[in-house]
């Protein structure tokens, strides 16, 4: 009982906070400015750190399949949520369609971005070391006819024109997981059912955001490079406008799955969904 109240208790305030218009309209501005100033944090923090390292945990485990965290926790909200309101699977199909759109718009950039490197890049072969050195810097030698692969393999630099993927990733899905969660809080206050699974993939919906918040500081302060993160985050959030400022406010339709929250947040819907829940389960746990 005590942890069911701590947890109805963090859920209703993580959702009251989240569904506000302030924290949705100005989220984006938020991780803009994140994006924006965050490098000049590497004059304080200490290179010395555990986060200093590329082959850390946290971005072994989660920065590299970033995406595929964020499927699992939202797809598994967004479903759980559309369906015990609406029990209709092409509808909770539809609302997940959003996270599929979003997941092939990443992967076309990133496949973009490959091909956008590999042909302004070239390859440089770094002399041995104490050889040559300008301002504390080795030397490059470059070696021409060499692709991508064949330098990297090769163990040579691949130098060209970048946009960091990382902070691309990072910020669509912080801003899709601001977008698909924020209908919990309406939810809500309309009265519906919060059954302890809904409220904890909610939970976690909440402290993958934070994490991803965390790792985008994290790789800002300690790994700065600059303009290819500014171009990162603002491909991100280009993406976000695109979909959820735009396309999905088109309607419902055979081409478009809508805005979150579209044909869910319905009183009276919700309201018999309430009183079903009451006659079939009295002691069922929901909010007023």
């Amino acid at each position: 009982m005590f942890l069911n109240t701590v947890l109805v208790v963090l859920t209703d305030l993580a959702a009251r906070f989240m569904g506000t218009t302030l924290f949705r309209r100005h989220f984006h501005l938020l991780l803009s400015a994140l994006v924006m100033f965050g490098p000049m944090l590497s004059l304080w923090v200490s290179h010395h750190s555990i986060f200093a390292k590329k082959n850390h945990f946290l971005y072994r485990m989660f920065l590299h399949s970033g995406w595929g965290w964020t499927c699992i926790f939202v797809g598994s909200f967004v479903f759980l949520l559309s369906f015990s309101i609406r029990r209709s699977l092409s509808l909770s199909i539809r609302h997940l369609s959003r996270l599929a759109v979003a997941g092939g718009l990443w992967l076309s950039f990133c496949k973009l971005l490959d091909l956008l490197e590999n042909a302004t890049g070239s390859c440089y072969e770094p002399l041995e070391a104490g050889t040559v050195v300008t301002n504390g810097q080795t030397l490059l030698v470059l070696r021409e006819g060499e692709s991508k692969s064949e330098c990297l393999k090769a163990g040579m630099l691949w130098r060209g024109y970048e946009v960091s993927e990382d902070i691309f990733l990072l910020c669509l899905c912080c801003l899709l997981l601001v977008e698909e969660t924020a209908v919990f809080g309406p939810y809500l206050s309309l009265g519906g059912i919060s059954d302890a699974p809904l409220r904890i993939l909610f939970l976690f919906c909440v402290l993958l955001l934070w994490l991803w918040i965390f790792l985008l500081l994290c790789l800002l302060a300690y790994f700065p490079q600059f303009p290819t993160q500014l171009l990162g985050g603002a491909l991100g959030c280009l993406s976000w406008r695109g979909l959820y400022q735009g396309w999905y406010r088109l309607g419902p339709s055979w081409y478009c799955p809508g805005r979150p929250g579209l044909g869910l947040l319905n009183i009276k819907a919700i309201g018999n969904d309430v009183e079903d829940a009451q006659l079939k389960q009295p002691n069922h746990d929901h909010c007023n």
